[in-house]
């Protein structure tokens, strides 16, 4: 599975037409501990550069923006008992939402890893 990343540190990983969406590692350490994370309800639709989540830390609150277009299938619900998991495990179980894409040539337009990393350095 091939994970692509925006300039706003999200990560976007896709299986079929689903993709997985959350904030990079390097976003969570620079947030600091992650004490509430805002996520939208199922069933909404996300145009590419939408604000869908708010990510609030003990340093400051960030809103997170969709990589792509589609409908949100899924959010983690994890995050609401435990929004630490994003400092935890902030590439995995710390995932944000699933969105049915709509467009998937808009991936075309993200960054790989390298290009994140030398984006980060």
């Amino acid at each position: 599975m091939t994970t692509r990343y925006t300039e706003d540190h999200e990560w976007i990983t896709v299986e079929g037409d689903v993709a997985t969406v959350g904030i990079t590692v390097h976003a969570a350490e620079q947030l600091g501990d992650v004490v509430f994370v805002e996520l939208p309800d199922t069933g909404k639709t996300l145009a590419k550069g939408d604000e869908f989540a708010v990510v609030e830390s003990v340093k400051a609150a960030s809103e997170v923006y969709a990589p792509i277009d589609g409908e949100i299938i899924a959010i983690n619900s994890v995050l609401d008992d435990a929004p630490a998991t994003v400092n935890e495990d902030a590439a995995g179980a710390g995932w944000f939402v699933k969105i049915k894409m709509s467009n998937a040539s808009q991936l075309d337009g993200l960054m790989d890893e390298a290009a994140y990393n030398a984006h980060i350095a």
